[in-house]
């Protein structure tokens, strides 16, 4: 039953991997296409690429989600409670990818690890998840906004007197830059989750005594997302590139280079699971902003917002429900 329990959390972990790779591709290519930087195929094959790459350069952020969220029960009802954990965010990225909506996949993997482990009276560190959840949450938006309005505000500045055109196609070849430099930012950051809950399993399992990521974990959650991050995700993609702000290269570029700045240094120095779909879109939105506020479709902005507030019970009541279900019909 143990092994049986592991296998399937693998199974289900790569499958999360696989919906966060189409559900957040739109992180680091959406500005590169609206602004015609990159062609879609090119921006899909590349994001790929980099995410692949990405999952490669550190394992802090794994340990951070895989210790420092819950503790699991060392029996089965612990592998079961990771379980339905990330059944509840599996369903809630699926449910906002139909939906059009750029929400965290972060996030709902965090609200599906505390929702089942408060139906499975387990204890939450409510203090990890305050200062490397919580705070994180809110202030990588705010930095992200401050940063992508400051570096426009720069590049206008800078270029005030350049001829429109040349400077145009420069910003455009510059995104190229920009858009792998995300990409490498979301590998990096969005799958040492996955690696985390991986390990998590193996650990409550009594499979290893630490938190260490082994490699074969990192390269099959780096396949899985850079599978899925190059099967597109197109829903979102016109949500963040067209729907909030007109972007246009140099706006694209200062929105990708702030997002991609929050994330390295989240990851390097915090080693905080931050949500890239926030930090992106806020930079997109300060970006805009410096054409005119009025420029910004608030409206759009107001419902990713809601959409933000909603994912942590969005995917912890369903995996704390999926949870009860479970444990009364298996007795675990």
């Amino acid at each position: 039953m143990e092994l049986t329990l592991v296998v399937l959390i693998i199974i289900v972990g790569l499958t999360f991997d696989f919906t966060n790779g189409f559900h957040d591709a739109a992180n680091a290519i959406a500005t590169s296409i609206s602004t015609r930087a990159l062609t879609p195929r090119i921006a899909l094959a590349m994001a790929a690429v980099m995410n692949f790459l990405g999952a490669f350069l550190g394992t802090e952020v794994a340990k951070t989600v895989g210790s420092g969220i819950i503790a699991a029960p060392q029996e089965l009802s612990g592998l079961l409670l990771v379980l339905c954990a990330l059944i509840g965010a599996i369903g809630w990225n699926v449910f906002t990818w139909w939906r059009g909506l750029p929400t965290s996949s972060s996030h709902a993997l965090i609200g599906g690890l505390v929702g089942a482990a408060l139906a499975a009276s387990a204890t939450v560190h409510w203090t990890g998840i305050v200062d490397k959840v919580l705070l994180p949450m809110l202030l990588s938006p705010l930095v992200g906004v401050a940063l992508g309005y400051t570096l426009h505000t720069i590049i206008l500045w800078a270029f005030r007197r350049a001829a429109p055109r040349p400077t145009t196609r420069r910003f455009r070849m510059a995104q190229t830059m920009s858009a792998a430099a995300m990409g490498l930012g979301h590998g990096l950051q969005d799958a040492q989750k996955t690696m985390g809950v991986i390990v998590l399993a193996m650990v409550t399992a009594g499979w290893q005594d630490d938190f260490s990521v082994p490699l074969w974990v990192i390269a099959a959650v780096a396949a899985a997302m850079a599978a899925g991050t190059y099967s597109g995700g197109r829903r979102i993609i016109t949500t963040l590139g067209r729907r909030i702000v007109h972007l246009d290269p140099p706006r694209g570029f200062a929105a990708e280079t702030a997002a991609t700045a929050v994330l390295y240094t989240t990851a390097f120095v915090f080693k905080a699971p931050i949500s890239t779909t926030q930090t992106i879109t806020a930079a997109i939105l300060g970006a805009g902003a410096t054409r005119r506020i009025s420029a910004v479709r608030w409206q759009v902005a107001r419902s990713i917002g809601t959409a933000w507030i909603l994912t942590f019970p969005g995917a912890g009541l369903p995996a704390a429900a999926l949870y009860l279900i479970l444990q009364a019909l298996t007795g675990l």
